[in-house]
This record gives C-alpha cells, structure tokens and sequence, in this order.
C-alpha cells in the first residue's frame, strides 16, 4: 500500500497511538508548562521558575578576593610549618610539585607571623588581619578541605567561578540565574561589582558559557554611570526611544516565529529589561537614603582610604540589589590601592600587600553580614 493511502485508512485508535510527537506531544507541553516546568516560547526567559523543592536560600553574595590570599596568614593557622619555617620543601613534595615563577631547587617553607585566635562561640580561629570578620564567626561556615592543582591565576579563577578551568563553562551565577530565574522585573538576575583593578579574568569569569546571554552577569560600575550605554544619549527623547524599542521588538519577534532561535528570545527580554533598569538602577545606586551609622559600621564613609571605601559602597549595594530581587551578587575584591600597591597577589611581599588588603575587605565583608542578618537576609 502507498505510504500516503496507509495514513488516510487507519484507523483513529492507530493514530494516537502513534502520535506522540503530534497530539501526545502537545499534551506533555500543556502538563509541564501548567506545572511551571516549561515555559511558552514568548515567555521571560528570566521570570521565576518553581525550585524542585522549597530551599531556604533565595538569593548569594559571593565575594572574590582576587589575587589568591593566603589562607595560612588569614584563617587557617599550621602551626607545624611555622616549626619548619625557612627548611627545604621534602623530596617526597618536591617531585610532585609544579611552580610558575620559581625554580625548584630554590624552595623554601615559609610560616605565618600573624597571631590566631578562636572567635565566636564555634571558635573558628582567624588571624589579627580580619578582627571584624572573627565578630561574626558564629555566621560562618569554614572549609578547609577544597584543594586544586591549578597554579596560574586564570585557570584558578575560571576554576572557582565555573567548576572547570576552561572558557566557555557558564559560572555559578548563570546557573543560579537559570535554574531559578529573577526575583526582579526591573533588575537583572546577576549582577557583578568590582573594586578597582578587579580580576585577571575579566568578563569570562561572569559568562553564560553556553546558556543564552540572558544569563551572563550585567557589570555594574561603583563611578559614574552605574551601568554603561543605560541613559539615553543627549538629544535622544524618550518618545523616540521608546518608539526604536518597538520596531525592534516587532523585528526579533517576527525573525523568532520563523528560526526559533533561543538567542533572539534573551534579546527580547535583555531590550525590555534595558528599559526597565533605566528607572530603578539609579535609584538603587543612591545610597544617600542609607542611615549614617550604616555607612560608618561598613566603613563606607572613610575618607582616609577610598580604596576601602568603595569596596564598601559595593557591599551596601550588594545588599540592596539582594533585597530587590536579583538572585546572585558577584564582588570581587582585589583593587588597587594607594601608592600602587598590588592586589593579594602578594608572593614574598605578603605583609607589604596584607597590611593594605585585609583592611579593605574586613570590616565591609563582616558589616554586610551582620547587617544582612539583621534584616532577615541570612
């Protein structure tokens, strides 16, 4: 029998037994979207999606320290090296061990100057570097066994932020972003702030890897405008504007009905959210609403270190952005701070750097989570 006869003469039994890409199809899409596992294909991309079960975290503030700090000087205290401080690196080690800048055979151990002490009631030590971080010990939980062989900054970097040391991985926050959407309409999902110099990394360590764009972290800027390209131009009016945002949703909603293509549908939500964030981001960026003792207890209003002061302006808006919806706050603390001083990459300079860096994350980083705690944010 001819192909075509043979799908005019079955029967109405045979034919949806037969038609699950067809009938049963659109079936399981009706089920899954009305059970929120499956968004229409004009929906936000970034609208809150049902968690496959109730977590008790809605939103993370995760803070970089650039540079890699050394955990030995900071919250981790060994006092056996310092016993075997200025001794050769065993043989047994030695033959293992991979190094970017030195030559084996120069190797030597180095201990820690810094004076530890328990804090809290868990008695998580830290050392007199980060005196206000030992104030909220009791908020913290403290991970000693994570370890890596990746020795270069990037790879690192890459590692912390994504799981893999490679380009095109999405890092947590897109993940986040994805897998549980914005709680803002009017700010993006994930947002990221940097402190001066920042990261090596760059741009590829907030990456949407291959999720859609939508996902990518939006940097947000701590001087001037808080996100660039955001204000209209001068002599652009907003009737104009608004009226330019129409065609080119009319555009990429007509392209999207003939290619599908999932990217046209992130440029669609990325232009309206676009227009949304031109009215809250400058609000939010106002942090002159913020009460006088908030921006003392953060070290926000320090004018004798600017460098601290604008890593605590970012803790602050930090915060706030949490507080409005936005899913995952990225900072990375690693600046440069006065007279040129280097961020905690410290090498052999340790003390040098230290003495500058702990000082501007210490008091913003435990301010932001005593406040957070406050608030009801923990």
């Amino acid at each position: 029998m001819h192909p075509i006869q043979s799908q005019l003469e079955q029967t109405r039994r045979n034919f949806l037994a037969t038609s699950a890409s067809g009938l049963g199809g659109v079936a399981l899409a009706s089920l899954l979207a009305e059970d929120g596992l499956l968004a229409n294909e004009f929906a936000n991309p970034l609208a809150p999606r049902k968690p496959h079960f109730q977590p008790q975290a809605k939103a993370c503030i995760n803070i970089f320290m650039a540079g890699a700090p050394s955990h030995l000087d900071l919250f981790d205290p060994k006092p056996e090296l310092n016993k075997r401080d200025g001794q050769s690196l065993p043989k047994e080690v030695l033959d293992k061990a991979r190094f970017a800048f030195i030559k084996p055979d120069t190797v030597k151990l180095m201990g820690t100057k810094r004076v530890f002490k328990p804090h809290g009631q868990c008695g998580m030590e830290f050392s007199d570097y980060l005196p206000h971080l030992g104030t909220v010990a009791d908020d913290l939980l403290m991970v000693r066994s994570m370890h890596t062989d990746e020795f270069n900054h990037h790879p690192g970097q890459l590692l912390m932020q994504s799981g893999v040391s490679r380009f095109g991985m999405p890092t947590v926050g897109s993940w986040i972003n994805y897998g549980l959407g914005n709680g803002s309409n009017n700010l993006p999902g994930y947002v990221v702030l940097t402190a001066g110099r920042g990261s090596s990394g760059g741009a590829t360590l907030w990456q949407s890897g291959f999720l859609p764009s939508t996902y990518a972290g939006v940097l947000f800027r701590s001087k001037g405008e808080p996100v660039l390209n955001l204000s209209n131009p001068k002599g652009l009016p907003s009737e104009l504007q608004h009226a330019g945002l129409e065609t080119l949703n009319t555009v990429n909603k007509g392209r999207f009905e003939k290619i599908k293509d999932p990217e046209i549908a992130s440029r669609i939500a990325s232009y309206e959210l676009a227009a949304r964030m031109q009215l809250s981001v400058p609000e939010i960026g106002d942090l002159s609403s913020e009460p006088a003792h908030i921006l003392k207890s953060y070290g926000a209003d320090d004018p004798s270190n600017p460098t601290k002061a604008g890593f605590a302006k970012n803790c602050i808006l930090a915060r706030r952005l949490i507080e409005r919806g936005v899913r995952f706050v990225q900072l990375f603390n690693g600046a440069y701070a006065s007279g040129g001083k280097l961020n905690w990459d410290g090498h052999s300079k340790l003390k040098e750097q230290y003495d500058v860096h702990a000082e501007i994350l210490d008091q913003p980083a435990a301010a932001m989570i005593e406040d957070m705690r406050q608030r009801g944010l923990l």
